[in-house]
């Protein structure tokens, strides 16, 4: 047999071992052209050594894991902005709270009544300023012009002195008062001489009257009294009879009481009557000495200092006419604004602190912990309180996966507590400085969104983080135990399945160029199209592979040498 002859042989026997070998395959386990999209990446995932699956158009990521806490964006430790003691506490820890909502209540009386004071005080400078900028009145300046037509006419009187008829009415007051004083004189001297013998004489005579009337007229109330009805005297004529009798003693009595006042009167003089007689000489004289007074000033020459006094008097009436006719001055309305304003910012002050003085809920949230109680002094911090509506994931990564990661990247997040749900996220922020510690790693803070979600999540739980650092999509994939790499030379082979009409199959190593992949695929940039079939592992020791025209098998290792 040739040589040639024996080669042609040889590739018989290898084409249908080969077959052989495949049967065998697909006896044992059999393999299943698997749909392309999903169901393909989920079958392929699991594919071992002598399966044979399909490249497919599909979605890679390339992720790296972190893991970290979730924190709140906002949260707040809340202390009082003034002191005072504490009346009410109106939350307690758990609650959820509202922006603005009342938390707790310092005592406020006395700021609400500096709030008042400050409140009266501005209405009172208002009130000067609007004075100020209004014009005069018809009846201001009337009242103004007169002031200075009396003040005129005062001092012109001054200067030139009093008329002769000025001076004729004071003399006769002058002369009035001198009269009166003396009427009121005598009338005190007749009070203190005493009694006449006729006026002593008349009194005694009146008095002895008033006992004799008294006397019988007791002696006809008594004689009633005794009298018994009968005859012509019945009970009700002897009761009127003797209620007139009754009348008449008591009448007479109270003229015996006055007659005797009087006597005494007479006798020993009536002190009120003195003294007010007194009173009467003391206050005619008064009236004589301020008569006397104006005569002179009206026969005497003005001083210097009443001239000075009467200009002065005119001079303060013309500049209040005059200040009225112009209106207040610039400086004088910039100080009425300037008080306004001040009393403003004093009663927005006092506004404020009182306000202070109800703690309130800077934003919508939960209160995570109460440290006062009523009747204790506000100091230090009060309460505590997280936004539970801005939850985030803090993660701590390494300086050298910084350079793949950015804001808006795609994550998924895993909690602890529930490790079976997985939320997407993405990348919210990167701290602009690195976590400041005693390691000698260098790491930064990184964020990530935390979505709705009806697990009851909470500030401080451990959370692991996915972060998609490459995505490509709509690229073509093979799964990773179907390529096998040369290290040495640093490429990459694909054992591509052939078939001919009668479904015979075949392989071939096919160089392949990969790009990105994942820990199932990895994306083949060139060598394959969408829909070749690969075989997973080495191919049979006892058959050749390769391209056509090559002898011998393969070389290389595995999936990834």
């Amino acid at each position: 047999m040739s040589k040639n002859q024996e080669k042609k042989g040889n590739k018989r026997r290898w084409i249908i071992g080969s077959a052989l070998v495949i049967v065998a395959l697909c006896a044992a386990g059999g393999y299943t052209i698997f749909q392309r999209g999903q169901a393909m990446r989920a079958e392929f995932e699991s594919a071992g050594t002598g399966d044979i699956v399909t490249a497919f158009i599909g979605d890679l990521s390339a992720s790296a894991s972190a893991s970290g806490q979730v924190v709140a964006q906002r949260e707040a430790r809340l202390t009082a902005a003034g002191s005072g003691t504490i009346t009410a506490v109106y939350v307690s820890v758990g609650d959820h709270v509202a922006a603005g909502e009342p938390l707790l209540q310092l005592d406020s009386a006395q700021l609400a009544r500096s709030a008042a004071s400050a409140q009266q005080s501005l209405i009172i400078q208002q009130s000067n300023l609007e004075s100020a900028q209004a014009p005069p009145s018809a009846a201001e300046l009337a009242a103004a012009e007169a002031s200075v037509a009396s003040a005129q006419a005062a001092l012109d009187s001054i200067l030139s002195g009093a008329s002769q008829e000025e001076i004729a009415a004071a003399e006769a007051d002058v002369r009035a008062a001198q009269a009166d004083a003396s009427s009121a004189a005598s009338r005190l001297n007749r009070l203190a001489a005493g009694p006449s013998d006729a006026e002593l004489q008349a009194a005694q005579l009146e008095l002895q009257m008033a006992q004799t009337a008294a006397t019988e007229a007791a002696q006809q109330h008594s004689s009633i009294l005794v009298t018994e009805p009968g005859g012509f005297l019945s009970a009700d004529r002897l009761a009127s009879m003797e209620e007139m009798a009754r009348a008449g003693a008591l009448q007479a009595n109270s003229r015996l009481e006055a007659a005797q006042s009087a006597l005494d009167t007479v006798v020993n003089g009536d002190g009120d009557s003195i003294a007010a007689a007194r009173a009467g000489v003391t206050s005619a004289n008064v009236q004589l000495q301020i008569a006397q007074i104006q005569l002179d000033n009206l026969t005497s020459p003005a001083s210097e200092a009443q001239i000075a006094a009467a200009r002065s008097s005119l001079a303060q009436a013309q500049a209040n006419l005059d200040r009225l006719t112009r209106g207040p001055s610039q400086t004088q309305l910039e100080m009425a604004e300037i008080a306004v304003e001040q009393a403003t910012i004093a009663l927005a002050q006092a506004e404020i602190r009182l306000a202070q003085a109800t703690l309130t809920a800077p934003f919508d949230g939960v209160i995570t912990a109460v440290y006062a109680q009523q009747g204790e002094q506000a100091g230090g911090p009060l309460m505590e309180i997280v936004d539970d509506h801005s939850l985030q994931v803090k993660l701590l990564v390494d300086e050298i996966d910084l350079a793949d990661l950015a804001p808006g990247q795609p994550a998924t997040i895993t909690l602890e507590t529930w490790p079976d749900a997985a939320l997407d996220s993405e990348v919210g922020a990167i701290a602009p400085a690195a976590v400041a510690d005693n390691s000698a790693l260098v790491t930064f803070e990184l964020y990530l969104t935390l979505p709705e979600t009806d697990l009851p999540v909470l500030a401080g739980m451990t959370a692991n983080a996915d972060l998609i650092t490459s995505q490509k999509d709509g690229v073509l994939l093979l799964a990773n135990a179907a390529i096998i790499a040369d290290r040495e030379n640093g490429t990459y082979s694909v054992n591509l399945v052939s078939r001919d009409g009668d479904n015979q199959i075949s392989f071939t190593e096919t160089p392949v160029t990969i790009g990105l992949r994942d820990g199932s695929f990895t994306q083949i940039i060139s060598g394959l199209n969408a829909g070749d079939e690969i075989l997973v592992g080495n191919l049979p020791p006892l058959m050749r592979f390769g391209r056509p025209g090559q002898d011998g098998p393969p070389q290389g290792g595995g999936p990834f040498g």
